[in-house]
C-alpha cells in the first residue's frame, strides 16, 4: 500500500468516526465527493521531507493586516496593499495575514455572507495571487458560522435544501444551560421563516448563524473553500474560532472530541493538498486549551498565543516580571512541527480568558485600569449564572503603550519596541498588526459610528496620506517601520530564532529583568529585557552560568551590532539585546 493509500483509508475511517449517526450510503456518498475535490493533487503529490521542514524557519514572521487596511480611491485594496508591501512593508515579515477578504455584512469580515468569490472592494483572486507571489499568505476559514445573510439563512428562512439541514436550530432551548459564552448576546436568535418564527443559534451575534458541523456536507463546502484559498495563492490557513463549532445538549459546546477530529481531518486533507501548509487554531481560551489542538502532533501546526499579550502588558505596566517569568519557566514541549504564534495585538481585543488561573482577580481588575487610563474599554461574555464577566480589553496597541501621565508619548516608543522584540524573542512565530506597526492610536472616530469596541483598534489609512506620514523619518511609524524591518533582518540571520529551537528562562533576582536563552551550544542566544522605565546595570557573568567567555571571545549586541562590556551592561529603560559570543566585530 502506498503512502497516499494509507493516508485517504486514514481520511474514510475519519469520517466514519466523527459521523457515526449517519448512514453507510451517505458517508460513502459524502467520501465520494471528497475525493473529487482531493484528486487533482493526489495525482502529484510530493511528500518529501524537504518541503516540510520548509514550513518555518528563523525568519518566519506574520504580518497582521485587512485588505482594506491601506486605501486608494477607484482602486482594489488588494493592489493597494499589495504595493504597499511590494515597497514600504515588504521586509517586515514573509507570511501576510489577509484577514476576512469575502464578502461580509459585520464584524470585520467574519460575518461571511459569500464563500465563491472576493469582495469586490477589495479586489478579485488574482489579486490575491499577485500578492502571494512575494510573501506567503494566511487566510481565513470561518468555520463556526455565517451572515445572516448567506443562501444558507435564505434557504432555511425558504425550507429549501440545503439551509435547513446547514443551520443550527435546536428544537429546544433548555438542554444549553451549560454552554460557555465568548460574548453577553443571546445564545440563540429568532428568525421568520417560511414556516413561522423559528430559534437559531448566535454564537457571536444575531448577524453571525452557527452552522451544522454534525451534518457531514458542512465538512465539504469549507473544504472546497480551503482548496479555493490555497489555488489562489494561500499557504496558511487561519481556523477561526474553531472550538465552538460542535454542539451536543448538556456539554460546554467547547472544545468538544469531534472538534479536535475535524481539525485532524482538515490537516490531513490539507497536506494532501500542499504538505508544506501551515494550519492555525484561534481559540481565546484558558492555556490549557489553547495547547490541546497541538499536543498531538496531527492537528494544528500552530494556536494563537493569547496569554502572551495580557501578562506582557501587566508586566510593562507594572514592572513586575513575576507572572511572565513563572509562565515563560513552564513552556510547554510541543511535538515537532508544531508552536506558537506569539502577538501583541490583532484584529480582535487582548484576550483575558487565557489569564484564568495564571492572574489573580485583583491583578486583572489593575490592568483592566490601567488600559483604561488610555482609553481602553472591556468586552464582556455572558455566564451560566447570568453574571457577566471581562472577556477582553479593547484598546490599540500603541495607546496601550502611551503613559498615563499628562505626556502620553514618554517612553511610548520603547515600551512598543520592547513588546515587539520580547514577541521576536520567545518560542514561536511572531507576528505584527499593522496599524499597531503604523502606530494607530485608538480610533475614536470609528468607534463613535460603529459603536463597536473593537472598531477603537481597526483603524484604516489612506495610501497618499500615509505616504506623506512616512516621508517623516521622525514619525512613529516611520520609525517603527524602519526599525523593526532592520530587527526582522537580523533574527532570520540566527538560528537560535527557529520557531522550535529551545528556550531556557533563566532565573534572576532582578524584578524588573528577564533572561532568555534561546537554541544551544554556539547557535545561543541570551536575550536580556529590561522591563522598567529605570536605566538596569547588570552583569551578564554573574546572571548566565552557561556563558564562557575567554579574551578572544566577546559579547555581541546583535540589535546594535556593537560589542558589550562582560563585567556590567547598561540597558536603557525599556531596551531589549540579544547577546551572542562572538570572535570577532560582526557588522550588521
Amino acid at each position: 500500500m502506498s503512502e497516499l493509500d494509507s493516508e485517504l483509508d486514514e481520511l474514510r475511517l475519519s469520517l466514519r468516526e466523527i459521523y457515526p449517526e449517519h448512514s453507510e450510503q451517505e458517508i460513502n456518498s459524502v467520501w465520494s465527493q471528497l475525493l473529487q475535490i482531493l484528486d487533482p493533487f493526489c495525482v502529484n503529490k510530493d511528500t518529501n521531507e524537504l518541503e516540510i521542514e520548509s514550513i518555518w524557519d528563523s525568519s518566519s514572521v506574520v504580518l497582521i493586516t485587512y485588505p482594506d487596511s491601506i486605501y486608494r480611491k477607484d482602486e482594489s485594496t488588494l493592489k493597494t496593499l499589495t504595493e504597499f508591501v511590494k515597497n514600504r512593508l515588504g521586509g517586515l515579515s514573509s507570511v501576510i495575514h489577509v484577514l476576512p477578504f469575502l464578502p461580509s455584512t459585520s464584524d470585520g469580515g467574519f460575518a461571511v455572507s459569500n464563500h465563491e468569490k472576493i469582495d469586490d472592494t477589495f479586489g478579485n483572486w488574482n489579486d490575491l495571487k499577485d500578492l502571494s507571489s512575494k510573501h506567503k499568505i494566511m487566510a481565513d476559514l470561518v468555520l463556526n458560522h455565517v451572515s445572516s445573510s448567506h443562501p444558507w439563512v435564505h434557504q432555511f428562512i425558504k425550507s429549501d435544501n440545503p439551509g435547513p439541514s446547514y443551520i443550527v436550530s435546536p428544537s429546544e432551548t433548555n438542554v444549553w444551560e451549560n454552554v460557555i459564552r465568548p460574548r453577553n448576546t443571546s445564545l440563540f436568535t429568532n428568525i421568520n421563516t417560511k414556516q413561522g418564527f423559528k430559534s437559531v443559534w448566535t454564537t457571536f451575534g444575531p448577524d453571525q448563524i452557527d452552522v451544522d458541523w454534525r451534518n457531514p456536507h458542512i465538512f465539504l463546502e469549507f473544504l472546497k473553500l480551503l482548496v479555493r484559498y490555497i489555488t489562489n495563492g494561500a499557504d496558511w490557513i487561519r481556523l477561526d474560532a474553531i472550538a465552538f463549532i460542535w454542539k451536543e445538549p448538556y456539554t460546554t459546546c467547547l472544545h468538544l472530541d469531534p472538534v479536535h477530529s475535524i481539525v485532524k481531518l482538515l490537516n490531513k486533507c490539507l497536506k494532501i493538498i500542499k504538505p508544506s501548509a501551515v494550519l492555525i487554531t484561534e481559540t481565546n481560551v484558558p492555556e490549557k486549551e489553547n495547547l490541546s489542538y497541538l499536543i498531538d502532533g496531527n492537528e494544528a501546526n500552530l494556536a494563537y498565543n493569547f496569554t502572551l499579550p495580557p501578562l506582557l502588558l501587566e508586566a510593562i505596566y507594572t514592572g513586575k516580571t513575576d507572572l511572565l517569568k513563572s509562565w515563560l519557566s513552564t513552556w510547554k514541549e510541543l511535538p515537532r512541527h508544531t508552536s506558537l504564534l506569539n502577538f501583541t495585538s490583532s484584529h480582535d481585543g487582548i484576550g483575558l480568558r487565557a489569564l484564568e488561573g495564571i492572574m489573580d482577580d485583583q491583578r486583572i481588575h489593575n490592568l483592566l485600569v490601567e488600559s483604561e487610563k488610555r482609553g481602553g474599554l472591556v468586552s464582556h461574555r455572558r455566564l451560566s449564572n447570568g453574571d457577566d464577566q471581562p472577556y477582553e480589553l479593547n484598546i490599540s496597541w500603541w495607546s496601550a503603550m502611551s503613559n498615563e501621565g499628562s505626556d502620553k508619548t514618554v517612553f511610548q516608543f520603547e515600551r512598543f519596541l520592547l513588546s515587539q522584540l520580547f514577541t521576536l524573542s520567545i518560542k514561536g512565530v511572531p507576528a505584527f498588526y499593522l496599524p499597531a506597526v503604523l502606530a494607530s492610536p485608538n480610533d475614536l472616530d470609528s468607534f463613535r459610528k460603529t459603536g463597536q469596541r473593537r472598531d477603537l483598534n481597526r483603524e484604516k489609512f489612506e495610501a497618499n496620506q500615509l505616504l506623506d506620514v512616512l516621508k517623516n523619518f521622525d514619525s512613529p511609524a516611520s520609525k517603527n517601520i524602519s526599525y523593526l524591518t532592520h530587527i526582522v533582518k537580523v533574527r532570520s540571520r540566527l538560528k537560535a530564532f527557529h520557531p522550535e529551537a529551545s528556550m531556557k528562562c533563566i532565573s534572576t533576582n532582578i524584578a524588573n529583568c528577564i533572561i532568555l536563552q534561546r537554541g544551544l551550544d554556539e547557535d545561543s542566544v541570551y536575550v536580556i529585557c529590561n522591563m522598567s522605565n529605570k536605566i538596569l546595570s547588570i552583569s551578564p557573568l554573574n546572571q548566565i552560568n552557561s556563558l564562557e567567555l575567554t579574551p578572544k571571545k566577546r559579547l555581541l549586541d546583535n540589535i546594535t551590532g556593537s560589542y558589550l562590556n562582560t563585567d556590567n551592561i547598561i540597558l536603557n529603560p525599556f531596551q531589549v539585546v540579544w547577546l551572542t559570543l562572538a570572535l570577532s566585530l560582526i557588522h550588521i
